[in-house]
């Protein structure tokens, strides 16, 4: 089964092919969650959910989750046995252990990292373009908000490999609205992702309307924005001013890695990104 669900991927390098095994892990991950009643108290949203459930053309890296409710007692560590037995069954073995926590978070986080083998998947017999000889040591972070803002939005969404079943997500209005809170309030300082203005583009050409009322939220509840909300003109003069604000040659540069077709970046600069957020809708607040 694994050699063909790589083999569907057609990777055409090494950086490819990585991609591609972390994505298979990734669902994997989500199957093994959904099979141990995990969507039954949580839901699925992030860069991954979008890759995976819609389809945008980049690769994603983490798996993020938000409690339905705030769940003081809850705790990933419930679910590493089931991950692992999941991936045991595909003949892979894995490790999977508790992320060290520096301060006090209401965030629950773990790493799933590849062990040395995974039996069933010769690589170099399935993908000898790619320069792979051995299986890289992957590792992918799973985080769950264990207090999460409100107001958002679910659906049933159904996963096909490594078997058919069903993962609770945040709807589009919703990913939209935890990604606009992450493009406006990150606290990298000059640390841009490229990624975040690249699945903006993405969700104004596909025409979603942001949860408007999940991103004030969001934004209160990390205390960025006060208790009042924000009007849409207001909305979008903040957009406009964090555009402004960004260097559109950085956030080029690191968006690169993660776009299929880098042409497709040419055309970004403020003014492009200013020229979009015309078009951006929101949902009523």
């Amino acid at each position: 089964m694994i050699k063909e669900w790589l083999s569907s991927y057609a990777p055409n390098n090494k950086e490819e092919a990585h991609a591609a095994l972390r994505e298979i892990m990734q669902e994997i991950a989500l199957g093994a969650l959904s099979r141990a009643g995990f969507f039954e108290h949580a839901a699925f949203y992030g860069g991954t959910a979008l890759r995976i459930f819609h389809g945008i053309d980049r690769f994603s890296e983490d798996l993020d989750f938000s409690l339905l409710e705030v769940q003081e007692t809850f705790s990933l560590r419930n679910y590493f046995q089931p991950i692992q037995n999941e991936f045991a069954a595909l003949g892979m073995q894995v490790i999977i252990h508790s992320k060290d926590k520096t301060k006090v978070s209401q965030v629950d986080s773990a790493f799933l990292k590849s062990d040395t083998s995974w039996n069933e998947l010769i690589v170099e017999n399935i993908i000898p373009q790619t320069g792979l000889s051995h299986l890289p040591h992957l590792k992918i972070k799973i985080e769950v908000d264990k207090d999460p803002p409100g107001r958002f939005d679910t659906e049933e969404k159904l996963l096909l490999r490594p078997f058919s079943c069903y993962v609770k997500c945040f709807d589009l209005p919703s990913l939209f609205a935890g990604k606009m809170h992450a493009l406006l309030f990150r606290k990298w300082g000059e640390n841009v992702k490229g990624r975040d203005w690249y699945d903006y583009e993405w969700y104004i050409r596909k025409g979603v309307a942001m949860n408007f009322r999940h991103f004030m939220e969001r934004a209160r509840a990390s205390g960025d924005l006060a208790q009042n909300d924000l009007t849409e003109t207001e909305f979008k003069a903040l957009v406009n001013r964090r555009i402004q604000s960004v260097d559109m040659q950085r956030v080029k540069a690191d968006a690169i890695r993660f776009v299929p077709d880098g042409q497709r970046l040419q055309i970004w600069s403020a003014q492009y990104f200013t020229d979009l957020t015309t078009h951006l809708k929101l949902t009523p607040a």
